[in-house]
């Protein structure tokens, strides 16, 4: 550390209204659930149009974010990512996790429109992110293709994708799943299909679990690589409604 220079301090500029009411079943990266959509609310001294002047031009943003459920555990100098299934560690700084010195964290989002209306207005208006209900945000800068896109980039020990198994949805849930619109349906689909169960977890089938997606508590079991959807309570919990 640099002595000579003052610790910076950083203020949140805004908070996310999401389609994802908790950490579990988020995506773990931007862009694997293109359905997801949420809301970014500027805090009233930030609330302003001057702010975003020129914004409606740009397809994408970077978001900065605080990784506010996980800030008070500390950092870890080695972690062990998912995508390795959860057993071989890596240094923090090789990695995307949430244990980082800073708790900062970087996302790449769709903007779909800017809110002009109502009394949190400009509210800018996100498509394809992986940010949970109530992520303070620090910074909002514009995504360039030009620069910010290597044709040569190399993913180290994640080149490709995550894989996805099949969600199928039981019929004692088929009534619910129905009755959502079309979009949340997607992000449910798109957001299971990922298998968010802990690698630790991955070899225990039968286990029911819960997730907070889109303003409902969805209830669903792993088994033979096919996602089942069991219940899906149609009262709103935490997260964007529809």
């Amino acid at each position: 550390m640099n002595d000579s220079l003052p610790p910076m301090q950083c203020d949140p500029i805004a908070v996310v209204r999401s389609c994802f009411g908790g950490k579990f079943v988020a995506p773990r990266q931007p862009g694997l659930c293109p359905s997801a959509w949420g809301e970014l609310v500027f805090h009233k001294p930030f609330r302003s149009w001057e702010a975003i002047r020129g914004i409606e031009g740009f397809s994408h943003l970077w978001i900065i974010f605080g990784f506010h459920e996980t800030a008070e555990k500390g950092w870890h100098a080695t972690v062990r990512p998912p995508r390795l299934g959860g057993e071989k560690r890596v240094g923090v700084f090789a990695s995307r996790s949430t244990f980082r010195p800073n708790a900062l964290g970087l996302s790449l989002v769709r903007l779909e429109g800017i809110e002009a209306d109502g009394p949190d207005a400009p509210v800018l208006k996100l498509g394809g992110l992986d940010l949970i209900d109530g992520t303070p945000v620090y910074d909002v800068k514009p995504y360039l293709p030009y620069a910010e896109s290597p044709p040569d980039a190399v993913g180290g020990f994640a080149p490709v994708a995550p894989n996805r198994i099949p969600v199928e949805v039981d019929s004692a849930a088929e009534e619910a799943f129905r009755s959502l619109p079309f979009r949340a349906q997607s992000v449910i689909r798109e957001a299971l299909s990922l298998d968010p169960r802990p690698a630790s977890q991955k070899a225990t089938e039968e286990r029911i679990y819960g997730a907070s997606l889109c303003g409902r508590n969805v209830r669903f079991v792993v088994n033979s690589g096919v996602c089942r959807i069991l219940e899906i309570e149609t009262m709103p919990v935490s997260g964007l409604n529809d």
